[in-house]
């Protein structure tokens, strides 16, 4: 039987922009609007509406300006927009998923969603409210995936069954959003102090 070698990993970058958001790369006429930006919700949607916002910071604490973030989350009855979910149909009037390009100068991303419900793991343990993140910028050689928490949430996050997987408590701060109204500031540290907690999914 003849075997294949390995083929060499390559980075993200740098045209991470010009296939995932060509629209925000300045590629016109290829789509009216890049894919999957703009609100996750329409009109009529359940929920409360919310704003992310945050930079993605190297190992030198400097924002990266060249990434793209995508998020997947349930609505709010933790039902997820997808074939596979067995459980219920989800709110018509939100999509689930969300991506954005970070812009200006400090490198900011931005999503309008809503507060997700709590949804169970396949053996039926319940999760707090999340949204799980994936990130892909010049220099990664695999997208990088994460989770956002919200702070009001004390109680679900103190048994949710994926945090309690990290073994250093103070670890599990870094996915904790810090909230002010409907704003949610989500930061996220690559490498270094503070550096947010990655998961291997």
């Amino acid at each position: 039987m003849a075997r294949l070698r390995e083929t060499p990993s390559q980075t993200a970058g740098p045209y991470v922009h010009i296939g995932m958001v060509p629209t925000f790369a300045g590629v016109e006429n290829t789509y009216p609007e890049d894919l999957g930006s703009g609100p996750l919700y329409s009109d009529g949607v359940k929920g409360e509406k919310i704003t992310i916002k945050g930079r993605i910071f190297d190992g030198a604490g400097a924002p990266i300006r060249d990434a793209c973030v995508e998020i997947w989350q349930a609505d709010a009855d933790g039902l997820y927009n997808s074939p596979a979910e067995r459980r219920g149909l989800s709110d018509r009037h939100f999509k689930g998923w969300g991506r954005a390009a970070v812009s200006g100068d400090n490198g900011v991303y931005v999503f309008e969603t809503i507060v997700p419900g709590k949804v169970p793991l396949g053996d039926g343990r319940v999760q707090a409210p999340h949204i799980a993140f994936w990130i892909v910028a010049r220099g990664i050689n695999v997208g990088l995936h994460t989770r956002m928490y919200f702070p009001q949430e004390s109680e679900a996050n103190a048994v949710d069954p994926v945090l309690n997987r990290i073994e250093h408590p103070t670890r599990r701060a870094t996915l904790i959003a810090e909230r002010e109204g409907n704003v949610y500031t989500f930061d996220i540290r690559l490498q270094g102090d503070g550096e947010t907690v990655f998961l291997d999914v």
